[in-house]
């Protein structure tokens, strides 16, 4: 005889489903060893040495208040800072610099070397001061060549064939432009403070405001701001489409 089915069945508690896993990555130090390049290490170190020595050429054979203020100057600075900490993590096989720094550095020495050569240095030019830039004894300075040539060359160099491509990114090229837009205040400023006649009131003739007044410097200054948007740009889709060129066979522990 079978028990009679009741008329109102409890609802039967749910059956828990099992947790969900997050992934978990893998990084790629723990498959692939670390390898060392003490031959990037070396070269990174070679520029870091340069920059300092046209820096310290500056500061010795000039005004350091006015050495300081150059753009070429602290971008050799932040470039001798940053070639240092690359070349210390390519020799204990850390990780690299971030792609954001290192494409700032580059963009920054590569905008003092094109000012340099294309506005500056260039007799044809509107804005040139070919010849003006000498040393107390009346000759070129010898840190010039270093800090405009050598040094903006190496960077470059640096970047095609000792970092790995695709670390930049198209939204960092409009952050890289923060620095000089302040470093534009910045001799607006100054220029503003310092009184009429003073040599070297603005640090450049396309920022002259007595001379030129706020209307064509702040065209200037929009233009050459544009060019180095489109320089930031170029830079990031270089560093996407260039090759690799440090390929590295990591020993992963399997043998097939």
């Amino acid at each position: 005889m079978t028990a009679p089915i009741p008329r109102d069945i409890p609802d039967l508690p749910a059956i828990p489903s099992p947790p969900a896993l997050k992934p978990a990555p893998v990084p790629a130090t723990a498959v692939v060893t670390p390898v060392r390049r003490p031959a990037a290490a070396a070269f990174r170190l070679l520029i870091a040495l340069a920059a300092v020595t046209g820096v310290t050429l500056e500061l010795l054979l000039g005004d350091p208040s006015r050495a300081l203020s150059s753009f070429a100057i602290q971008s050799n600075m932040l470039l001798a800072l940053v070639m240092t900490l690359s070349a210390r993590r390519a020799w204990t096989a850390s990780r690299p610099l971030p792609g954001a720094v290192l494409g700032a550095t580059l963009l920054y020495v590569v905008i003092a070397a094109l000012v340099h050569h294309l506005l500056l240095a260039d007799a044809a030019s509107p804005f040139s001061l070919a010849g003006e830039a000498a040393t107390p004894t009346g000759g070129p300075a010898p840190s010039h060549p270093v800090l405009h040539t050598v040094t903006p060359i190496a960077a470059v160099l640096d970047w095609l064939l000792l970092t790995s491509p695709g670390r930049m990114r198209l939204r960092q090229a409009s952050t890289w432009l923060l620095y000089p837009m302040a470093y534009l205040a910045f001799c607006l400023t100054r220029g503003e403070l310092l009184l009429p006649g003073t040599p070297d009131r603005y640090l450049y003739p396309f920022l002259d405001v007595g001379q030129d007044g706020f209307k064509r410097v702040l065209g200037n200054a929009l233009l050459l701001g544009l060019s180095f948007y489109a320089l930031a740009v170029l830079l990031v889709a270089l560093d996407h489409a260039r090759p690799n060129p440090i390929r590295h066979r990591g020993k992963t522990g399997f043998r097939l």
